[in-house]
């Protein structure tokens, strides 16, 4: 890229000696949890015997899931925190507003026993999700919500670390440019034990695609709203392999709600939340949880039980219905008029209370005894635990690959790149179409050097910000479950994206630089696409650091450019740096369009002669230059500091990530909680 200039190869020695540092600081063995089949040692440090030859399943082992009295509230803008404990205790509503709060669970309660699927339904804005997050322990942490209750696994408190669970959300994210196929065997890669053979490997994740009714599309990419790629149902299921592949073995049906059925008959403990199933589906429930407005409203046994419950109220289900659609009308208010919200909302207030004073509330409080099995009690605990897995290169060589094949195979992306950059380089190249050596032509060289940094530094920015938010969503998710640490991914990304991101400027360049008929040597082209190829891997840093700040694209596409217009003013064609004011002075120093405009003028006017009609005309580049407070610079200094940048956005980037790493709300005890507030 920057090879040969000034015959000393400096560009390439600088870079080489960054991403080193680069690397090394960031490097770190990311932690892993134990996985099943994969080998333990004993208390002396002994592997038990014959695990060599470990089947691919594993015993599973009896999980008891029970939560009670389980309150997260959202507190108003100005962070009071709610009295949760005086506001539920007297069941009386404060009408003070300077304590207002959203109840997003209230005093919820349940119990999810192993071999059985437990379904959590209700209506929109019940609660449902919520209740899945602070299950799952992955309710997004915020100084606004508070959540309290008790939350027991086997009779023991849900430790703050190491808890593992297969989660599948609502929404499917994945590398888009992926096959199916590739998607399974990078998560068995990065997850299953790395004493496992290739071979055992393939034949693991071949297993998961027929069994789970994908082997049809198992080629096929993921795809994303660009490319078409798998259908919804196939994304679900394609999650529920990735979400189990470590734990998994077998599956038995092609649908999901068939196979979290037989994930239950194997011994599982398996948590649902469904809106509003079909008959088929309701009938494969063992117990469900009926939430509304973040209320418990009945908890237990699916199938007849539920409607024999409320049947002693007087709400009888008609024949020929639906029992899903009964419970789901039932549970949820009627906004049709002023009076059906007003009676359906008394119903639900009725049935909440009515199930608040029932037999189930009472012993849902209690304590489950521990199990008295000490070895199965030691062997849970000791899955649970955290371990440092070492195989940092391994991780790196992995994530390459995938870095490099979303990179790569990114079809859409990469030929409007290429089609942008090659118009660009025409119109521009038409606009200063074969420049001469006249007094004029000094400003024209100017003009299209800048427009030159600026189209290049902007290409780079707008795609890095419209890509990374969504990848930083998946990479968040995979972080949280530990599968890697953020120094290989990042570093793979880097040197993923070299060479697709140094093919579009070097195609500007290729097509400009002759049309405009630049400083017509080899070794001044060469600097000319050496220096905006090092901007453009700038500006795709700077746009992961925005990335990395912002909370979604929209923001990023907000961001990104407004920062890059303040780069623009002060690149050294606007305003001249001597001009500056003392405020400012620092901002030519960081912005990467005035060091490639810089360098660009640098390489275009030394050594070159103008034409002269008056005595005050410029005759030589040296003293256009001088008039940019260019003078006594040289092409050197530009990459020197175009790589300072490119390390800065990196550097800052990787602090940002790691800082926003998901952290989630920790449950509290709700007699803690009401100390604090009183």
């Amino acid at each position: 890229m920057v090879v040969g200039f000034d015959g000393r190869g400096l560009g390439r020695i600088l870079a080489a000696l960054a991403a080193a540092f680069f690397f090394r600081a960031i490097s770190g063995a990311g932690p892993a949890l134990p996985l099943p089949g994969e080998e333990e040692e004993d208390d002396e440090g002994q592997q038990p015997a014959g695990d060599e030859e470990a089947p691919v399943s594993a015993e599973v082992l009896p999980v008891t899931i029970r939560w009670s009295g389980i309150t997260c509230t959202l507190s108003d803008k100005r962070g009071r925190r709610p009295l949760l404990s005086l506001l539920y205790a007297s069941g009386e509503a404060l009408d003070d507003p300077l304590v207002w709060t959203r109840f997003l669970l209230s005093n919820v309660c349940g119990e999810a026993k192993p071999g059985r699927l437990l379904a959590i339904m209700g209506p929109s804005g019940s609660g449902k999700t919520t209740l899945l997050n602070v299950l799952a322990g992955q309710l997004m942490a915020s100084p606004r919500l508070h959540l309290s209750g008790h939350l027991d696994i086997n009779g023991l408190p849900m430790p703050s670390q190491g808890y593992k669970v297969a989660y599948l959300r609502q929404e499917d994210l994945f590398f888009s440019q992926l096959t199916v196929r590739e998607t399974l065997l990078l998560a068995a890669e990065l997850q299953l034990p790395q004493t496992w053979l290739a071979e055992k490997k393939d034949k693991y994740v071949s297993s998961l695609l027929f069994r789970l009714g994908l082997v049809n599309c198992a080629d096929s990419i993921v795809g994303d709203a660009k490319v078409r790629g798998i259908s919804g149902g196939e994304k679900k299921r394609l999650a529920l392999a990735c979400e189990l592949i470590a734990s998994l073995d077998a599956f038995q049906a092609e649908k999901v709600m068939e196979t979290l059925r037989q994930l239950a008959e194997d011994g599982h403990t398996v948590i649902c939340s469904i809106h509003q199933p079909r008959g088929s589906v309701y009938s494969k429930f063992d117990d469900i949880v009926l939430l509304s407005e973040g209320s418990l409203v009945y908890m237990g046994p699916a199938k007849d039980e539920p409607l024999t419950y409320f049947a002693k109220f007087g709400y009888q289900c008609p024949d020929h219905v639906n029992p899903a659609e009964f419970l789901a009308d039932l549970i949820s208010v009627d906004y049709s008029s002023a009076e059906s919200v007003h009676s359906s909302q008394q119903r639900i207030d009725d049935l909440i209370e009515a199930f608040s004073k029932s037999s189930f509330m009472i012993q849902c409080t209690i304590p489950i005894m521990q199990l008295d099995d000490s070895k199965v009690s030691a062997k849970f605990g000791k899955k649970t635990m955290l371990k440092r897995r070492s195989g940092w290169w391994r991780q790196f060589r992995l994530l390459l690959k995938r870095a490099w094949m979303q990179a790569s195979r990114d079809g859409p992306t990469n030929k409007v790149r290429a089609r942008m950059s090659i118009a660009s380089a025409i119109i521009f190249g038409s606009v200063f179409w074969r420049m001469g050596r006249t007094q004029t032509s000094i400003q024209d060289r100017m003009g299209l050097l800048q427009v030159a940094a600026i189209n290049t530094a902007m290409a780079a920015l707008t795609k890095t910000v419209g890509v990374f938010p969504k990848e930083r969503a998946i990479v968040d998710r995979e972080r949280a479950k530990d599968s890697y640490a953020l120094g290989p991914y990042l570093l793979s990304k880097l040197l993923a994206e070299i060479p697709i991101g140094a093919a579009f400027p070097l195609m500007f360049g290729t097509i400009l630089y002759p049309m405009a008929r630049l400083h017509p040597t080899l070794t001044r082209f060469a600097r000319f696409c050496g220096i905006v190829t090092m901007e453009s891997f700038a500006a795709s840093a700077m746009g992961l650091t925005v990335g990395a700040m912002v909370p979604s694209t929209e923001a990023a596409m907000a961001v990104g450019p407004s920062l890059m217009t303040v780069f623009i003013v002060f690149g050294g064609y606007y305003v001249n740096a001597e001009n500056t004011p003392l405020v400012f002075r620092w901002i030519p120093r960081v912005s990467l369009i005035r060091w490639a405009f810089q360098g660009l003028c640098i390489n275009e006017f030394s050594g070159l002669q103008f034409e002269q009609q008056h005595s005050y005309d410029i005759q030589t580049g040296e003293q256009a230059l001088e008039r940019l407070s260019f003078g006594g610079s040289r092409v050197r200094d530009t990459i020197v500091a175009q790589a300072r940048i490119l390390m800065f956005w990196y550097w800052t980037t990787y602090f940002l990530l790691k800082k926003n790493k998901p952290k989630y709300q920790q449950i509290v005890s709700p007699d803690s909680s009401h100390q604090q507030q009183v």
